[in-house]
């Protein structure tokens, strides 16, 4: 945790000096789209694309570890019981005779 927060500190500021050091107005064009903005715009821009397509890149992963897990606590919840059970029916019993009578 505390690698990945120091990594994308270090990310940031080499992104804000790259911007910084670029100032300049750039044409951006895309499609049938035109529009003039700075290179950090651009940067940040891209950036923001990035993650957006992480995440939905993510998301079925993430709903069907959410699934598997859910049907996995369902599982332990009717073993649990099933285990009661057995202890339940395992106390009323009489141990058996083993036939050595003294």
């Amino acid at each position: 945790m505390k690698f990945s927060l120091i990594v994308l500190i270090v990310l940031l500021a080499l992104v804000a000096a790259f911007g910084l050091q670029n100032p300049g107005e750039h044409t951006v064009r895309f499609l049938q789209l035109s529009w003039v903005t700075s290179m950090l715009g651009v940067i940040v821009a891209s950036f923001a694309a990035g993650v957006l397509g992480g995440l939905l890149a993510g998301l079925p992963g993430f709903f069907r570890r959410r699934a598997e897990a859910s049907a996995a606590a369902k599982r332990i919840r009717v073993l649990e019981a099933e285990v009661g059970d057995l202890k339940k029916t395992v106390a009323t019993l009489t141990p058996p005779s083993t036939g050595n009578a003294q």
